[in-house]
């Protein structure tokens, strides 16, 4: 049954208004993306070394991924050494106390590692960390 078969007393018939539903929507869309922390993962999986001292990095992380053949990933994508500056420094204008956390495999080339550490520092990054795990 349809909402205008009825009449209100005054003779009027009922409607409903979709306006404060959507606005309601709307705001909570908004309220969602305001609140939700966007991570950037590098995208590909790495063996990551073990040490005693590992522990948890606070977010925002910017994550750059160095793989065992020296390759580097970022976003998912794999990019050039020389493009990391830009992207770290982008990264750092967005973020109020950005970090960045190199997952470095355990067989990678540690001249890979350090070229991958010297952009970061380069483009201004204060924060840096290789991840590892805590052994079982």
């Amino acid at each position: 049954m349809s909402c205008y078969r009825y009449v209100r007393r005054g003779g009027k018939p009922c409607e409903i208004n979709m306006a404060p539903l959507i606005d309601m929507i709307f705001i909570l869309l908004i309220f969602f993306l305001v609140t939700t922390s966007f991570v950037r993962e590098a995208g590909i999986d790495v063996n990551r070394p073990q040490a005693e001292t590992a522990a948890q990095s606070p977010s925002p992380t910017l994550q750059i991924a160095v793989t065992k053949d020296g390759a580097v990933f970022m976003e998912g994508r794999a990019i050039d050494i020389r493009s990391i500056r830009s992207k770290v420094s982008t990264f750092m204008d967005e973020t109020k106390d950005g970090r960045i956390l190199v997952l470095a495999d355990g067989k990678s080339n540690t001249q890979s590692v350090i070229n991958v550490i010297d952009q970061c520092r380069l483009a201004g990054a204060e924060k840096i960390s290789i991840a590892a795990e805590q052994p079982q």
